[in-house]
């Protein structure tokens, strides 16, 4: 008998994500003929992220090139499309999932890519001017608001605050950047880096407030005016970006049974028992290589693992594979093109492996325990591909390519 044959006669997927749409068209590549429910929170089909923060908020793109499929393309793979319709709770026991409206959705296996949703300031989310970036809604709201040229104090100096701040200087704002590291995201890079990061946005006239710890946004009329630091300054603004990572969605699981914790936690083939799976942002899973439990937020992780899980719900629990993959992400600021393969964060060794940072063209190599974990390009695409097993196979920390 065939996996197709032998697999679960329903499954749901919640989560009209990268990640879900992933994993539905990785059922039926594999041949599953069976009900397929694809549920998601927001009413568009499902799209890509990562030009929220780049070519959607400059406006060089609008939300249609955003779409991963279109409609014919999802109807062809014969779907229970429920769009607009968060999940609200889970009964493992029932199986069945429990939509807004009231709905119950029944399921054999169930796939959880709910992934996550942008953190706020306390006391600011409903304040007038101030924006995080997380939805299509997010990123049309505040290209809305950089069309006036604004000053603009963006909160954060991770991969969205950076991009970001980058979009709005090209569109003529005036820009603050804040953020609590040493340099703007030395936190993924490390500080010799994130210090050429902030040379360039400096080159931009981005003004820059590092080591910094927004504690309060100050308002006048309704509307945010600024922001009040730590030590007691205050930044002028017309409006703010709060750019301070994403929490898991995940609170819709409370008393369901599936272990929580940073997100869905997973065994190393993402399966997290009853019935349940999870892929993209939202899963915890026990990477087999390092016996540690990762959490990636990057779009290509969420598209491996939906394929993952697609494979391993086929397949069955006991003949499930682990997931293991090389994390990549990148981030597009004026003229530098970041790619990264690997994990930098944990790393206690960096190695500049080709070019330099004056040339603003190089590869960096990341260590930890003298493995390597990590590797970085800036503006060199097709030399950093060379280091890639490198980063896979964990090998010792050295600077030539295995091109």
């Amino acid at each position: 008998m065939s996996a197709a044959a032998a697999a679960p006669s329903r499954i749901a997927v919640v989560g009209a994500s990268a990640a879900g749409l992933s994993v539905v068209e990785g059922l039926r590549r594999e041949g599953y003929t069976g009900s397929l429910t694809l549920i998601g929170e927001e009413q568009h089909l499902p799209y890509d992220r990562p030009p929220l923060s780049k070519q959607l908020l400059s406006g060089a793109w609008g939300p249609g090139r955003l779409h991963l499929r279109g409609e014919d393309d999802l109807a062809a793979l014969d779907l229970r499309l429920r769009l607009g319709q968060p999940a609200i709770a889970l009964d493992t026991a029932a199986r069945h999932v429990t939509l807004a409206d009231g709905s119950l959705i029944g399921y054999d296996a169930l796939v959880i890519a709910t992934g996550t949703r942008a953190r706020r300031l306390p006391g600011a989310e409903a304040v007038p001017g101030v924006h995080v970036l997380r939805t299509l809604e997010d990123a049309l709201a505040l290209r809305e608001e950089l069309a006036a040229r604004p000053h603009l104090v963006v909160v954060g100096g991770g991969f969205v605050g950076a991009e970001a701040a980058a979009v709005a200087r090209g569109l003529g704002c005036e820009v603050t950047l804040v953020t609590d590291t040493a340099e703007p995201m030395s936190d993924a890079l490390g500080d010799e880096l994130g210090a050429l990061l902030r040379t360039v946005h400096h080159e931009h006239a981005v003004r820059i407030e590092t080591g910094a710890r927004v504690d309060q946004v100050l308002t006048d009329g309704g509307r945010a005016r600024g922001v009040r630091l730590a030590d007691g300054r205050t930044l002028a603004a017309d409006a703010v970006l709060v750019g301070i990572g994403a929490r898991p969605n995940t609170e819709w699981l409370t008393g369901s049974g599936v272990p929580l914790g940073n997100g869905v936690e997973c065994d190393a083939t993402l399966y997290a028992g009853s019935g349940v799976w999870a892929a993209g942002d939202v899963a915890c899973w026990l990477n087999a290589r390092t016996g540690e439990p990762w959490r990636i937020e990057h779009r290509t992780n969420a598209a491996e693992q939906g394929l993952a899980v697609a494979r391993n719900i086929l397949a069955g629990p006991e003949r499930a594979t682990p997931f293991d993959s090389v994390p990549y992400v990148w981030s597009d600021q004026y003229d530098l093109k970041i790619q990264i393969y690997g994990r930098t964060r944990g790393a206690d060794e960096v190695r500049i492996a080709e070019g330099s940072t004056a040339e603003r063209k190089l590869v960096a190599l990341y260590g930890r325990n003298g493995r390597t974990c990590a590797a970085v390009g800036i503006n060199m695409v097709r030399a950093l591909r060379g280091y890639r097993a490198q980063v896979a196979a964990a090998a010792p920390l050295l600077t030539g390519s295995a091109a």
